[in-house]
C-alpha cells in the first residue's frame, strides 16, 4: 500500500513537469509571435517553480557536515612527521608548539559536534595519537604513554549485560542502546596476543551514574602523586559554555590478558576499595569532536589527542 502511495505520488510529480513544460513550450511560441518574449519567460519561470516545489519532499535537506578537515589533515600529518617543534621526539606524550596551536584553532572551530559527550560520534574505538607531558599524571600513566612501540586504544562502549564478557567492540555497539551503562575501556596492546586492559565507569547526562559525584581529595597521600594529581573544587567546574562536553569517570578494574587470554592476571590497583575510591575519579572534557579526530582534556591538566578506529 505504502509503495503504491509512493509510486503514484512521484508518477503524478513527474507528470505535473511534463504538462507544465508543455505549457511552457506552448506558450512560448504564442508570445514569440506577438513580440512578448520577455512576459513569456516571466510566466514561464512562475510554472516551473511551482511544478518543482510541488512535492518538496522528494528534495531531503542536506545533513550538516560537521569536522574542519583541513585543519585536522594538517594535524595528522604533523603527527606523523614528529611535528616541526625542534623539542619534539616523535613520541605519543609530547605535544609540540606546532601541534598544541593547531589543537587550540580545533578547539575555537564552530564545526565540531554538539554535545559531543551525549553524540553518536563518540561511541566506539580511539587510537590515542598524542598527550600532553604533565607532572600531575601517575607515574605508571606516564611510563605507559610514553612507550611509543606500544599502541594504546580508548574504548567508549554502551553496555548491554554487565555479564556480558563480549570483548568485540562493534556488537556490543550495536545492541540495544537504551540500557544505562556506560563503559570506558583503556587498552595497551603490548602484542597481538597481550594486552592490558583499564576499565571504568563513565557517567553522562544520557547515562548518569549516581555513584559519580565530584570527587574531594586532589589525589596525592601524604604529599606524594602515587595516582596523580587531579584538579578539585571551583576549577573543576563543567564549563557552561559547552554544554553536554564532559565525561565523568570512575575506575573500576583491569586486568593483564596474555596469550589471547590463556594468562590473566588482575591489575594491581584496588580501584573498588573504599580507602582509595575518591582518588580513582576523574572527567574528561571534550573540546573537539568530529567523525574521526576527539580532543579532550582531563581532570589532571592532561591534553589528549586521539584518532577514530572504523
Amino acid at each position: 500500500m505504502v509503495t503504491s502511495i509512493i509510486i503514484v505520488g512521484t508518477t503524478l510529480a513527474l507528470w505535473s513537469s511534463l504538462s507544465n513544460a508543455t505549457l511552457f513550450s506552448s506558450h512560448l511560441r504564442r508570445s514569440h509571435s506577438r513580440g512578448n518574449i520577455a512576459a513569456s519567460r516571466s510566466k514561464s519561470s512562475l510554472r516551473t517553480s511551482s511544478s518543482l516545489f510541488a512535492f518538496p519532499n522528494l528534495f531531503p535537506p542536506k545533513k550538516k557536515a560537521y569536522g574542519d578537515i583541513e585543519l585536522e589533515d594538517r594535524l595528522l600529518a604533523m603527527i606523523e612527521n614528529g611535528g616541526s617543534s625542534s623539542t619534539s621526539n616523535n613520541k605519543r606524550l609530547d605535544i609540540s608548539n606546532d601541534v598544541s596551536s593547531i589543537v587550540s584553532l580545533l578547539e575555537a572551530s564552530a564545526r565540531s559536534v554538539p554535545r559531543p559527550a551525549i553524540a553518536a560520534q563518540l561511541y566506539g574505538r580511539w587510537k590515542l595519537l598524542r598527550t600532553s607531558n604533565t607532572s600531575t599524571a601517575s607515574p605508571i600513566q606516564r611510563r605507559a604513554v610514553d612507550t611509543s612501540k606500544f599502541d594504546i586504544y580508548q574504548d567508549i562502549i554502551i553496555v548491554v549485560d554487565e555479564n556480558d564478557n563480549d570483548d568485540d567492540v562493534t556488537r556490543r555497539f550495536e545492541k540495544d542502546r537504551t540500557t544505562s551503562g556506560l563503559l570506558i575501556r583503556q587498552i595497551v596492546e603490548f602484542s597481538s596476543t597481550n594486552r592490558l586492559y583499564v576499565d571504568a565507569l563513565g557517567s553522562t547526562s544520557a547515562y548518569p551514574l549516581d555513584e559519580l559525584t565530584d570527587r574531594i581529595g586532589d589525589g596525592t597521600i601524604l604529599g606524594i602523586n602515587i595516582l596523580g594529581v587531579s584538579i578539585v573544587g571551583k576549577d573543576a567546574i563543567e564549563s557552561s559554555n559547552r554544554p553536554d562536553s564532559r565525561i565523568k569517570f570512575v575506575f573500576d578494574g583491569g586486568k593483564f590478558d596474555l596469550f589471547n587470554g590463556s594468562l590473566v592476571i588482575p591489575y594491581p590497583v584496588p580501584f573498588r576499595n573504599p580507602v582509595f575510591r575518591d582518588a580513582v575519579k576523574g572527567w574528561i572534557d571534550i573540546t573537539y569532536l568530529s567523525d574521526r579526530i576527539r580532543i579532550s582534556r582531563g581532570n589532571k591538566g592532561t591534553t589528549f589527542i586521539l584518532r577514530k578506529v572504523t
